[in-house]
């Protein structure tokens, strides 16, 4: 009997040990949920090839440029460009637009590192924002100058955002920007989430905190919607996490809401203050996560 147990505690020290390893080499820990309640509905949108331009050999991958009918009537169309989701959404979010608007779509990959690293270097944006005036015009065949420049960006694509947001000469420049259920940051110690005493990592957040500060104040011109659900990768904070600590270096209180959002998405949260926007959605699954992609087109809107 005591060999048994034995042998039954060196086997069960033997899987904890497997088991750490594997979870150690886990970027994230995904939800096994599956969620049937709310709608989960899906943007269609059929992108007309006369609008349609793709730009190569300027990022590491080809870039989408789209134009709404509406970029003919004005001279000086808002930019929109996105990080990281299909180009037919981001087509209708500009399609739905109030203002004439130029859409461009940039997919670099897995992880916010894809999409931090080439913007990292401090002429690449400025190197994509003038190809893509450039195409525009040869396109339509007369001068434009760009009106607003919003940056957009769903999941990893914050990584962009963020190394952009990061260098002065284009901070001033930004008009406003949108986090889709992305904005994350490691633990400190690293993987020791706060309930167990872990602490945030906020230096790579302060491009981030100073454009939401600035967005508090309506003078400033510039404005801030971060959006965040209720996943919770685990290896990484989560954007309830970092949602929290922006409004609590900003001081700005959250209040508990309960509203219909767009595409049957949940709103249970919200917090503001000037321009600066942040709204708290249901949901902890992979298609919740995806919802706030595909209201790019309504949190634009709101914007």
């Amino acid at each position: 009997m005591f060999i048994k147990q034995l042998i039954f505690f060196f086997l069960l020290i033997a899987l904890q040990r497997a088991t750490a390893q594997t979870n150690t080499q886990l970027a994230q820990y995904p939800s096994p949920m599956k969620e049937t309640v709310r709608r989960h509905e899906r943007v269609a949108f059929e992108m007309e090839s006369s609008k349609t331009i793709i730009l190569n050999n300027l990022l590491p991958k080809p870039v989408t440029i789209y134009l709404p009918a509406n970029t003919h009537k004005l001279k000086q169309p808002d930019l929109l460009i996105h990080f990281h989701g299909l180009a037919p959404v981001v087509a209708y979010a500009a399609h739905q637009y109030k203002r004439p608007i130029i859409a461009v779509a940039v997919n670099l990959g897995s992880g916010s590192s894809a999409y931090a690293q080439p913007f990292n270097n401090d002429s690449t944006f400025e190197k994509l924002r003038k190809a893509v005036l450039d195409t525009v015009m040869k396109h339509l065949g007369y001068p434009l100058t760009a009106g607003k420049i919003i940056l957009s960006g769903f999941s990893a694509g914050y990584g962009a955002i963020r190394s952009i947001l990061s260098q002065p000469v284009y901070f001033a420049s930004i008009d406003a920007v949108i986090l889709l259920d992305g904005l994350h940051t490691s633990y400190i110690p690293e993987r020791k989430v706060l309930a167990e005493g872990g602490l945030i990592d906020s230096v790579s957040l302060e491009p981030i905190i100073q454009f939401a500060r600035e967005a508090t104040n309506k003078l400033s011109g510039k404005k801030f919607m971060f959006t965040h659900s209720e996943i919770f990768p685990g290896t990484f904070s989560s954007t309830t996490e970092t949602a929290n600590y922006l409004l609590d270096k900003l001081s700005i209180k959250i209040k508990p809401v309960l509203k219909w959002g767009p595409l049957g998405m949940q709103q249970i949260s919200e917090a503001s203050k000037g321009n600066f926007y942040v709204p708290g959605f249901a949901g902890n699954t992979a298609p919740d996560h995806i919802d706030h992609f595909h209201g790019l087109f309504h949190f634009l809107h709101k914007l």
